[in-house]
């Protein structure tokens, strides 16, 4: 069992940056996968980014490459979401969640979900 807490989120002007968090408990942390979805209003949930259990490897969204870093700390328990240039489409919940040992960028593939955490970015 996992369990993943956001944080982070809040209000900024397009252009600036904001860094999520995302905890886990457990200890088999590195064994998981990390991703991070997003869902706006009216909209249905999409994928962002994903990092592998070593962080050796990574994966984005084609509309967040360049703007979104993902990263992580095994030793924390802990993954990012480094978000610069936000604009106002970018206001959405965003989500963490795990995946055992799998890379993925369909929201099906991930075991457990965090509450999510506001991110809501103002013209």
């Amino acid at each position: 069992q996992v369990q993943l807490v956001e944080s982070g989120g809040g209000l900024v002007q397009a252009g600036g940056s904001l860094r999520l968090s995302c905890a886990a408990s457990g200890r088999t942390f590195s064994r998981y996968a990390m991703g991070w979805f997003r869902q706006g209003p009216g909209k249905e949930r999409e994928f962002v980014a994903v990092i592998s259990g070593s962080g050796g490897s990574t994966s984005y969204a084609d509309s967040m490459k360049g703007r979104f870093t993902i990263s992580r700390d095994n030793a924390k328990n802990t993954v990012y979401l480094q978000m610069d240039n936000l604009k106002p489409e970018d206001t959405a919940v965003y989500y963490c969640a795990a995946a055992k040992e799998i890379m993925a960028r369909s929201a099906r593939v991930y075991d457990y979900w965090g509450q999510g955490t506001q991110v809501t970015v103002s013209s």
